[in-house]
């Protein structure tokens, strides 16, 4: 499976999910053909907190961009989601449209493993207040950890799309370790 990769305005992804996915559906039913392939958003679970209460919010992943997954990228969807009003450009670019390889597709993927939005992860901490990530969405990601603030439970990682790096804080449920007792 490939996934094409392309830029929308920040903040109105979901906004550009609807306008896509009315798009498909009315070009579905006026020519009669079956579209294949899914517009991906990927998003993470954060809690919230603003004048003492707690919320549960999402937020993208990767801000500012939507992921096509499909075989390959049809003219007719090209345009489909080209037209619609939030649409910057397709990466590498509207010229050269390429899906997603390597660690960029390696990094989608891992994301999308635990679903299109992402859960917190289970966390302790080892010697020196070194992090360890036991499961969840920040596992096997912990050389990318750039900050953790332990009282709003939230771990910067550092990201990399195209070449692009992204900060993206990341929700995580702190254990407490038993005493004497290291992490294998």
């Amino acid at each position: 499976m490939n996934y094409y990769s392309m830029q929308v305005i920040t903040h109105q992804e979901k906004r550009f999910m609807q306008l896509a996915e009315n798009a498909i559906a009315q070009f579905e039913k006026e020519q009669g053909v079956k579209i294949i392939g899914k517009l991906l958003w990927p998003r993470r679970s954060l809690k919230i907190r603003k004048r003492g209460k707690t919320t549960q919010e999402q937020a993208p992943i990767f801000p500012g961009y939507l992921f096509w997954q499909a075989e390959s990228l049809e003219p007719e969807v090209y345009w489909l989601l080209k037209k619609n009003s939030g649409f910057i450009r397709f990466l590498k670019s509207n010229y050269d449209i390429e899906p997603l390889t390597g660690a960029s597709k390696e990094l989608l993927v891992h994301f999308l493993n635990y679903g299109e939005v992402v859960g917190t992860s289970t966390v302790t901490f080892g010697t020196g207040d070194r992090i360890v990530v036991l499961s969840g969405p920040m596992k096997g990601l912990e050389g990318n950890i750039r900050k953790v603030n332990k009282r709003k439970g939230r771990a910067k990682i550092e990201l990399m799309l195209y070449e692009q790096s992204f900060l993206i804080d990341f929700a995580f449920d702190g254990i407490k370790k038993a005493e004497g007792k290291e992490h294998e």
